[in-house]
């Protein structure tokens, strides 16, 4: 199986689901489900094949598409991207899980998110630019759509400030795109060719910062940030699992794969403030987790936290925080995946509720055990705890950050322990309360079911096996960033 089944198996998956007839529209999640593990398996072999013969060719597909602008359909998978596919896959399997109960018009929504998972894949296959923005803006629609329909909590505001934010950051992405298009000689959207490009540094002075916001929005950089939050807590669980695990990942990806390989200069011009914003966005995005009354908010707040590693693992430049920040996009949207599911799935459609004091009433240890048991690991992988994914992403980009701008290693110290703190008050306050002597019995609740087992058990699964033997991961990131395109930006080993 070749890394285009992904795209393929995600599109036909949707495609598939919409020409249903309505009284077969509970076969949606299996077709969903059956597409998504498709993928998923394809991903995997893709990795192992890699593994297996690290000195063969990347696969690659290459061909026109817009002969007369210089545009191909141009699609290869280093380690780095398969790496990506294979959370990708990841995710989608356990999203169609967690949705299993879905009954309010389930062919639209399962193509909705099908589609959405078809997109990401393209991203992270796209070596065209061009075709990377399309695959890019494919994402757009089916998001508001997913948010404003099967959403809760103000979903038309989230639905519409992600689709807004989205918009915006796209037509900066548009800007730098083409800009670089241009100056290159307008005959090649190939990234390659165009990251080969010598611009002048005044030109990258202005068009790095430019480009490199635009993908910085998605990934959730502070000031940008607040579309995340609202639109975690505003999406379904399979979105907000699609919104944190993959999506903003698509930013990140964006960042590191187009903005710094096209402006090397520019990047290097840039990278003090590039890291101050990712240093503000992880202790702002932790401190303000802290005072939250929601337990998705105070995911989505994390999210903005751990996203800040990611960024900063960029602005680094080294070989291990490159490494740290695809690391961290990984072990993030693994955790960020269960913890919305935990949050979304498992304890709101059961409680009806996300405020952290009403789910004292509740004696989640008690009522849940299994619930509990699964965000208490859920959130030790989420501090960075040895054993975990997060804790050789974090200290990766730790050793990165050390190499280039050694001041800013206690302040990520400072993050990390605020990190422990919203973690465990959350924890405590959701799942193990305090209840007083003789107090009523909590409500008998509906134990997990075996879908839900299935998604929980599988991103703890993944969790821990990078933690415990990251190696395979790292030799598959590391063969992605010996990329010709990645020279002139690795400034140390």
């Amino acid at each position: 199986m070749t890394p285009a089944w992904t795209i393929l198996s995600a599109f036909a998956g949707a495609l598939l689901v919409l020409l249903l007839p309505a009284r077969c529209a509970g076969a949606a999640r299996i077709i969903a489900l059956l597409a998504s593990l498709v993928g998923a398996v394809a991903a995997a072999a893709a990795c192992l094949a890699r593994l297996a013969q690290p000195a063969a060719a990347v696969w690659n597909f290459d061909r026109p598409w817009i002969p007369t602008l210089g545009i191909r359909c141009h699609l290869a998978a280093d380690g780095l991207s398969l790496t990506l596919l294979l959370l990708t896959g990841l995710v989608a399997v356990a999203g169609v899980l967690f949705s299993w109960n879905v009954d309010r018009r389930p062919r639209a929504f399962f193509a909705f998110f099908m589609t959405i998972i078809g997109g990401v894949y393209g991203v992270f296959l796209s070596r065209d630019a061009f075709l990377l923005f399309v695959c890019y803006e494919i994402v757009i629609l089916p998001k508001y759509m997913l948010i404003a329909i099967w959403g809760s909590t103000n979903k038309e505001y989230g639905a519409m400030k992600l689709t807004m934010y989205s918009i915006g950051s796209s037509a900066l992405i548009l800007i730098g795109l083409v800009v670089a298009y241009a100056a290159a000689g307008a005959t090649s959207f190939d990234l390659a060719h165009l990251a080969a490009t010598h611009y002048s540094p005044a030109l990258q002075a202005w068009a790095f910062p430019v480009l490199f916001l635009g993908f910085a929005v998605l990934a959730g950089i502070w000031p940008f940030h607040t579309w995340a939050p609202t639109g975690h807590v505003a999406a379904p669980t399979a979105a907000s699992m699609l919104l944190a695990g993959v999506v903003m990942k698509l930013g990140a990806f964006g960042a590191l794969c187009v903005a710094l390989p096209l402006f090397p200069q520019g990047f290097a011009q840039w990278q003090p403030v590039i890291a101050g914003l990712a240093v503000i966005g992880i202790v702002y995005g932790a401190l303000t987790a802290l005072a939250q009354k929601d337990l998705k908010f105070v995911i989505g707040y994390s999210s903005v936290s751990h996203m800040g590693f990611v960024l900063l693992g960029i602005a680094a430049g080294t070989q291990w925080g490159l490494r740290g920040a695809v690391l961290q996009m990984i072990s993030h949207g693994i955790i960020a995946g269960l913890l919305f599911g935990i949050a979304g799935r498992v304890v709101y459609e059961r409680t009806h509720t996300r405020d952290l004091t009403a789910l004292q009433e509740f004696d989640l240890w008690r009522s849940l055990p299994g619930a509990a048991i699964a965000f208490t690991l859920a959130t030790a992988a989420s501090m960075g705890l040895p054993g975990f994914s997060g804790f050789v992403a974090e200290i990766s980009v730790a050793i990165g950050l050390w190499q280039t701008f050694p001041w800013l290693v206690p302040a990520i110290a400072v993050g990390i322990v605020i990190t422990g703190a919203f973690s465990l008050r959350a924890l405590h306050k959701g799942f193990f309360p305090v209840r007083a002597a003789g107090a009523s019995p909590p409500p008998t609740l509906p134990p997990l079911t075996w879908p839900e087992i299935s998604a929980i058990a599988l991103l703890l699964a993944f969790s821990l096996a990078i933690g415990l033997y990251p190696k395979p991961w790292v030799v598959l990131i590391d063969d992605g960033l010996r990329s010709p395109v990645f020279h002139s930006i690795i400034s140390q080993p």
